[in-house]
């Protein structure tokens, strides 16, 4: 009998499970709560004068750590738990995911003509323990006029990325250049996220 070779991955991201997809991961969605009654497993809050990279690193360890609590609490199959954080970074400026349009075109202007950094962090927990790491990329966006920007906030895009944009829709178009991961700026870097699994026991050819 071959031993499974599957992970949970928890994550609500469209992105990520189209990455793991591309690179032939079989995975089961393991989701953390992030609603009343009892509110968030995680919250995505940044605490006071945390950095950017301390700030990702520490939430996407808590998902994975819940998640891997979950998975037991909810007696289901024992597997290697992937979960992941995204953030944009101009300057030393967090830009989480905007609310509302007001918010969207104000991120658009502030990214306008600028390179920004994209950090996503990885955590895998397993039987074997725990492993993370964060990947960062640079990103530079064009010059953008406000009926570029206006166009933009108005669909759907924005309103649940990070930094109010997807490289992987529209806002590619505003995008003069990038250095580092391309998957990684979707949400999941795909190089990093192998090497974790393999040391989680996970077969990837």
């Amino acid at each position: 009998m071959l031993r499974e070779n599957k992970i949970y991955l928890a994550s609500k991201s469209p992105r990520r499970r189209e990455l793991l997809h591309q690179v032939g991961i079989e995975f089961d969605l393991l989701l953390l709560r992030d609603a009343p009654p009892r509110g968030p497993d995680v919250t995505e809050i940044v605490l006071p004068g945390e950095a950017p990279e301390a700030y990702v690193s520490r939430v996407t360890k808590e998902k994975a750590d819940k998640a891997w609590e979950a998975m037991h609490l909810r007696k289901m199959l024992a597997r290697p738990v992937l979960a992941a954080d995204t953030t944009v970074v101009l300057g030393q400026k967090i830009l989480g995911k905007p609310a509302d349009l007001e918010e969207a075109v104000h991120m658009l202007e502030m990214l306008s003509g600028q390179t920004h950094l994209v950090l996503t962090s990885i955590a895998v927990h397993s039987a074997q323990g725990s492993a993370a790491v964060t990947q960062c990329s640079e990103v530079s966006f064009a010059k953008l006029d406000q009926q570029q920007i206006m166009a933009y906030c108005r669909s759907n895009e924005p309103y649940d990325k990070a930094g109010g944009y997807g490289i992987q829709g529209a806002a590619a178009r505003f995008i003069s250049h990038i250095k580092g991961s391309y998957s990684g700026i979707m949400g999941l870097p795909l190089f990093e996220t192998c090497q974790l699994l393999r040391q989680a026991g996970i077969i990837i050819p």
